[in-house]
């Protein structure tokens, strides 16, 4: 049997842990926290990493407790529309829901170690850094400059018993910060984003939510209506981190997945997907290939397709939190939506 140690028992380790062939490896868990979370946000499951859910065995059951995200628009401050797309087939899960899944997924011979790692497993094998953003594993392998960046944003999120009406779903994009609604299993998830000195470590939920009431006073009324709504305990608040760009997410016999390769952005929704790639990827090709080549194959396969989206995800938030640009992007995308309106009422005459 080929040993496996995952550091991480959160999204990337436990999709990993449930993928991994049980006939050929000894899989060891180890995660610091004992229990799973009482509070989370909601996670927009797009197309790959749907195939991913199905790959583990859980696409149905999460689909069972998600509601479909439908449509939504990216509005001003006011709430006026600017852009409305369409989800398709997406699915809204709770990240509670999906650890819950993922965690019942795992075979019972995988070996669960409540631990805070405090060095690289001894066991020998295979390591699989799944640790997060501020991955030990990384900055053991990697070295002091693979170190999380710390950004400038705050991000608050939250739920809420009531529903939400359809028609204040999606995005408000103000002067630096922007506020996001969407439907939840048995209410409402609600976002939040903008330039903070709280933190960076130990934000205490209580003042950041009223700060964030001050700070969104003049948005439209379904935004003062949520957060007056919101409570601390409901709530979860933290700076924004990102990773370094690696050469490689391998180095020997060590390989990350998860954010602690590529933690991003969240503007564009794509974290927690693409660590359930990530795992049934590295799963899949050490399952059927020697480690070496399995190894080598990963790097190449979600390497530069993580780097792209975390490019990609940088320069949405880099409009969406403008503030000298505001004023431009404001005017870009309300012609863009006069052009769109006119667009659709010339298609209806001409029909």
């Amino acid at each position: 049997m080929e040993t496996i140690s995952i550091v991480g028992g959160g999204i990337a380790g436990l999709a990993l842990a449930s993928c991994l062939d049980p006939n050929r490896f000894e899989v060891t868990v180890y995660e610091k926290r004992p229990e799973l979370p009482s509070v989370g946000n909601a996670l927009g499951m797009w197309p790959n990493a749907q195939r991913a859910l199905a790959r583990i065995g859980v696409l149905e059951e999460a689909r069972a407790v998600s509601p479909v995200i439908g449509s939504g628009s990216v509005r001003n401050a006011a709430g006026e529309p600017w852009v409305t797309v369409s989800a398709g087939d997406m699915f809204a899960v709770s990240r509670i829901e999906l650890l819950r899944l993922l965690d019942a997924a795992v075979p019972a011979t995988v070996r669960r170690v409540t631990d805070h790692v405090q060095a690289l497993p001894p066991r020998g094998g295979l390591v699989v850094g799944a640790d997060g953003v501020h991955s030990l594993v990384r900055r053991e392998g990697w070295g002091s400059r693979s170190a999380a960046k710390l950004t400038p944003y705050l991000a608050l999120r939250g739920t809420l018993p009531s529903t939400v009406s359809p028609d204040v779903v999606g995005e408000y994009w103000g002067r630096g910060d922007l506020f996001g609604i969407a439907s939840a299993r048995g209410g409402m998830f609600w976002y939040a984003s903008y330039r903070s000195t709280l933190g960076p470590y130990g934000i205490d939920a209580a003042s950041a939510l009223e700060q964030t009431r001050e700070r969104f006073a003049a948005y439209a009324p379904a935004v003062r209506q949520v957060l007056a709504a919101a409570t601390p305990e409901a709530c979860l608040v933290q700076r924004i981190w990102t990773t370094p760009r690696l050469k490689s997410f391998v180095h020997g016999r060590t390989v990350l997945i998860g954010d602690a390769a590529h933690a991003m952005a969240p503007t564009l929704g794509r974290g927690a997907c693409e660590s359930l790639v990530d795992a049934v990827t590295l799963a899949d090709l050490l399952n059927t290939l020697p480690e070496e080549q399995a190894l080598q194959a990963y790097d190449r396969q979600r390497r530069l397709r993580t780097r792209a989206l975390s490019v990609a995800s940088s320069a949405l938030a880099r409009v969406a939190l403008a503030e000298g640009g505001q004023p431009l992007r404001d005017r870009l995308l309300s012609l863009a939506r006069r052009r769109q309106v006119r667009a659709a009422v010339g298609s209806g005459s001409a029909g």
